[in-house]
């Protein structure tokens, strides 16, 4: 018997790919909702989404998603969603996406376009535990990092690169420049590789879970109220509450499988307790097209932290799926907190709101107020791959010879897509 830690997408893909294999399992969940991290609300006539915001694919997830039969539910992003752009010099500016439009547009100076260019022709390698910044730096350019890698990594890692280890982040970036000798030889040599599409789904990205767990049966998923810890009994088996198991999967987060470790092994508990997740509230706006002056015509607007902004930016969520709010409306989602903007995340709802609608109206030439508002607060919200992260890969690791599973986005990679490779890998090996 396998028990799984967690009914988050991780868990619920787990217990998926178990019960094809006719394998028994069950999942324990501690809350009164299974999705984990990803959760979509409808409030009146739109459509939110608390966590992950879309679903990056390549042709094995969506060979999955076509498989637990949701390929008729699936959303493609809207063409414009191409387009990515960052606030520069008081102003949202398209990132150039090519490198002809990487030659012909302003957004980088002549110095940075040239560091571009030779960076095949850098000689330095990688050093233990280097950081993302520093990575980029060292290949590119400093400008590289003020206006590409930090907004990326601060809008959607709700991380800083000055903290965040390329080798645990982006590990296939360290891989290029040791095989290849360069980022973008490697890029080169696998431009052959299928590119990616970014989903959601008709009634957001609960769906998923949501159809996994239908799959999977709700008899297998127990609710339990609260598991202080596990215990290993003299037969080898795991007891949690008054459930057993020979193999134990954990999908928990880092901080509460801390404490259901505590007692079997404490070093690696201390080492969790470690792993930092940063705050962040997420902002949905809605407004009249009539109010708002920009053109929208992209995924969404980056906030680099040298332009000092309040939030981290926003997802133009109306401009990137249909439906989302009514047809004669815009919908902003935007993001207050990560590890760069931690304090703005933990002001008083009042304030924040009145300093995120300043910034909205000033960057997005609003007149008025939004018609509808709403926010979500993450207290602990994206695992960071930083320096601490090390001992917790190391000790990790030793566990499954104790037959204890890690399928966690602490480990291994922190998206979607990341947690269902995990699960259907872990599934196999079983």
């Amino acid at each position: 018997m396998i028990g799984i830690i967690g009914a988050g997408i991780s868990g619920l893909t787990l217990a998926y790919s178990l019960k094809k294999r006719n394998i028994p399992f069950f999942i324990l969940e501690t809350t009164d909702r299974i999705g984990g991290y990803l959760h979509s609300e409808k409030i009146g006539n739109y459509l939110l989404e608390y966590g992950a915001n879309s679903l990056l694919c390549d042709s094995n997830i969506l060979d999955f998603i076509q498989e637990i039969g949701l390929a008729g539910e699936v959303v493609h992003t809207n063409s414009v969603s191409k387009n990515r752009y960052i606030f520069k010099n008081g102003r949202y500016q398209i990132l150039p996406s090519s490198p002809p439009k990487l030659i012909f547009s302003n957004f980088f100076s002549w110095k940075t376009k040239l560091a571009i260019l030779k960076e095949r022709n850098v000689k330095s390698k990688a050093k233990a535990n280097e950081t993302l910044s520093i990575f980029f730096e060292r290949r590119f350019s400093k400008e590289i990092v003020d206006y590409t890698l930090n907004p990326f990594i601060s809008g959607i890692y709700a991380g800083n690169p000055d903290e965040l280890l390329v080798g645990k982040t982006f590990p296939v970036l360290a891989e290029y420049e040791q095989n290849y000798g360069s980022v973008l030889k490697g890029f080169i040599k696998n431009s052959g590789a299928e590119r990616r599409k970014s989903i959601n789904f008709q009634n957001g990205m609960q769906t998923l879970p949501d159809r996994l767990a239908s799959l999977v049966q709700l008899g297998s998923i127990r609710k339990i109220e609260r598991i202080e810890k596990i215990i290993k009994l003299p037969n080898n088996l795991f007891q949690i509450g008054d459930n057993q198991c020979d193999k134990l999967v954990i999908t928990s987060p880092a901080f509460a499988t801390a404490q259901l470790l505590q007692t079997l092994f404490p070093h690696f508990a201390t080492a969790l307790e470690k792993v930092h997740y940063p705050p962040m509230t997420v902002v949905y706006s809605a407004f009249k097209k009539s109010q708002v002056g920009h053109h929208l015509n992209g995924f969404g607007g980056l906030h680099p932290k040298i332009e000092k902004q309040f939030s981290a930016g926003s997802i133009w969520t109306s401009s990137v799926f249909p439906n989302r709010c009514p047809a004669d409306e815009v919908l902003l989602t935007s993001f207050v907190g990560g590890s760069q903007y931690a304090e703005n995340a933990l002001l008083p709802k009042e304030i924040l709101l009145e300093k995120l609608n300043q910034e909205l109206c000033r960057n997005y030439q609003i007149e008025g107020k939004p018609i509808f508002q709403h926010l979500h607060h993450w207290a602990k919200a994206i695992p960071q791959y930083d320096l601490t992260i090390n001992e917790v890969y190391r000790q990790a690791e030793g566990l499954e010879k104790e037959n204890i599973f890690v399928c966690a986005n602490w480990k291994d990679g922190v998206s979607v897509a990341d947690c269902i490779r995990k699960a259907l890998h872990l599934a196999r090996i079983f």
